[in-house]
């Protein structure tokens, strides 16, 4: 049975994103109502992933066909290194796993089709769908704690593209009454949360801009030979200029001038975008190269709020989490392309920059396990709020 709506309980997020880094844990202390929990990061830790594993996933969310018994197996896999996680960041915090009320594991996504779109190899427009992995069941057993997994396709079912699901906890810790503020998160991919001040849930918008660091990380694996698997501080990126034609193709993409609801991954900007728009350009440097997809990023970024965002709305501040937060480059990019607003970094209350995903999946988990919603159909699309994931019981 869940806790009452004002104990305050433990949960541990689970996040593994589209850049393949590894797994986030975050444990949180939640207290409060279940409706509006005050939460405080006990720990937080990060699994890499090892290089056989990383690869065998992005082998397989890059479509390269792969027999049903390798996904199968690749599932009770992460299944164990998920459980792995969250043994891990509560042994750093000196809990017990059985004192933990709930475990959201958000999973691998190793496919995502936000719309309906025409695919390769399909005569008539594929519908939404998704699929995330990491056997739940594998997590509760070895936990001892209950789990609520697959968040995305309830959302899906219910007519929305599954994503962005953050929002719901951007809306909860980071409104404020006086002032609008944009909430970015820059993962393999980059999505904002825009919430106008004294936001009402109905008042939120939620979309992925486009690449995050999934531009950048594929260059640098390609070009180290998977020595280096990121640009760390956007250093390499730095030290190069702008390729203007290829920057301009790039961002001719369709995805850019689609209005929102919408969202991305690998299928959008992973391997076949990259070779389409920088693999292609043989005689451009790494470091020009590097540079160009950081450029990328902050123009689509910026783009997107130019277009879609601020005709309408009042927005005082950016608020920025995920990997990207720790490129300088991008970072210094954001705040000249967006003079207006104050930048800052989600430290700045609480959220920890490379925790915020995972906390965000604590949350969620939480209100499913109180029977609350976890979408924002403004945000997403659907058909109207539902309550996210299964939940698994040890």
């Amino acid at each position: 049975m869940p806790h009452r709506k004002h104990d305050s309980r433990l949960a541990v997020g689970l996040m593994a994103g589209t850049s393949l880094d590894g797994i986030d844990a975050a444990l949180v202390r939640l207290a409060g109502p279940a409706e509006q929990p005050r939460v405080r990061l006990r720990a937080f830790v990060t699994l890499p992933y090892p290089p056989k594993v990383k690869q065998w996933i992005m082998r397989v969310a890059a479509g390269v066909q792969t027999k049903v018994e390798g996904v199968s197996q690749l599932n009770f896999l992460l299944g164990e290194l998920f459980a792995r996680a969250a043994l891990h960041v509560c042994r750093v915090a000196h809990v017990s796993p059985q004192r933990v009320s709930v475990i959201g594991s958000h999973g691998q996504t190793i496919y995502h089709q936000g719309s309906a779109e025409l695919i390769q190899g399909h005569v008539e427009p594929v519908d939404p769908n998704t699929l995330q992995i990491a056997e739940p069941a594998v997590i509760a057993e070895r936990t001892g704690a209950p789990v609520v997994a697959d968040f995305r396709t309830a959302d899906v079912a219910a007519g929305g593209q599954g994503a962005p699901l953050v929002p719901m906890v951007d809306y909860l810790l980071l409104r404020d009454r006086r002032k609008g503020t944009v909430a970015l998160n820059i993962g393999g991919i980059a999505n904002v949360t825009v919430i106008p001040a004294k936001a009402k849930p109905l008042d939120i918008v939620g979309f992925d801009t486009g690449p995050g660091n999934m531009v950048s990380d594929a260059l640098v694996q390609h070009f180290t030979g998977d020595r280096e698997y990121y640009d760390a501080g956007g250093r390499v990126a730095a030290l190069g200029k702008v390729n203007e034609p290829l920057l301009a193709d790039a961002l001719c993409h369709p995805f850019f001038l689609r209005p929102p609801p919408k969202s991305a991954g690998r299928e959008q900007f992973g391997q076949d975008f990259v070779a389409r728009y920088f693999f292609s350009r043989r005689r451009t440097r790494f470091e020009d190269l590097l540079r160009t997809a950081a450029e990328l990023t902050a123009r689509t970024i910026a783009g997107a709020l130019a277009r879609f965002v601020f005709p309408g709305e009042k927005i005082d501040r950016l608020i920025v989490s995920g990997g990207g937060a720790h490129n300088r480059l991008l970072v210094k990019r954001l705040v000249e392309l967006l003079p207006h607003l104050t930048v800052e970094l989600s430290d700045r209350y609480g959220l920890p920059v490379d925790a915020k995903e995972a906390i965000a999946f604590a949350v969620l988990a939480d209100r499913t396990l109180h029977g609350l919603p976890g979408n924002l159909p403004s945000v997403t699309g659907a058909r109207r709020a539902v309550v996210l994931g299964k939940i698994v019981k040890p």
